[in-house]
């Protein structure tokens, strides 16, 4: 299997994905084993700040240690020469707030996963001509269910995952998978600023796991 199938179908099992950034390289790997212990089995990190870059390649380090069996992505990629920093340290997919022809273009030639952010209509059509399989719709509470229900049977062969906004209840989760997506990301409302600033990882674990028995039980 491919790395752009096998990254998608380990998003769509999960149903979720989470992504957060954190400033402190310690922070970071905590967050990170306290996700997996919970049964996260992909994870976006987001490239925030000057530590991104460094914070990330002690992440795959981490994981090539320990987690052999989780995807590394990272989000948050505007241009080319970011998604190439990346690359170089070992990230296994790829996520942008916007679409970004050239880094759709270099990744998808070397099959690997890049989902977009768009949100329009005009920006899926652009993202799916270059061949992308997998849409972030951004920002998920902008846009809502309605927004997705509308659109879906234009784009049959397209993968969405609302991300920005969307809440850890069943009710608002329900009600994307109701409207048609295949995971949902979440970012602060699960891996809280407060949460890493309290170094509370046994509560982002349990709220983790939390939200994947939701999602279990929605799909």
């Amino acid at each position: 299997m491919n790395n752009s199938q096998k990254v998608s179908e380990a998003i769509v099992k999960q149903g979720i994905l989470p992504l957060y950034f954190n400033a402190d390289e310690i922070v970071t790997i905590e967050v990170l084993r306290a996700i997996y212990r919970a049964g996260i089995k992909a994870v976006e990190y987001t490239n925030r700040g000057e530590a991104a870059l460094k914070n990330f390649a002690k992440m795959v380090e981490v994981r090539n240690a320990e987690m052999p069996d989780l995807l590394l992505g990272i989000g948050t990629i505007k241009n080319l020469e970011q998604a190439k920093a990346f690359e170089s340290v070992g990230a296994d997919f790829y996520i942008s707030p916007g679409f970004v022809p050239e880094v759709a273009q270099y990744l998808i030639a070397k099959d690997l996963f890049y989902s977009p952010g768009c949100m329009t209509p005009t920006e899926i059509i652009a993202a799916e001509n270059a061949g992308v399989k997998f849409i972030k719709l951004f920002p998920g509470n902008m846009l809502g269910p309605d927004f997705l229900s509308g659109i879906k049977d234009i784009f049959p062969k397209l993968l969405f995952m609302p991300t920005g906004g969307v809440d850890t209840t069943k009710e608002n989760i329900s009600g994307w998978y109701k409207a048609g997506v295949s995971a949902v990301g979440m970012g602060s409302k699960l891996i809280s600023k407060q949460l890493m600033a309290d170094q509370d990882y046994a509560t982002i674990e349990a709220e983790t796991k939390k939200v994947l028995e939701v999602i279990q039980s929605i799909k």
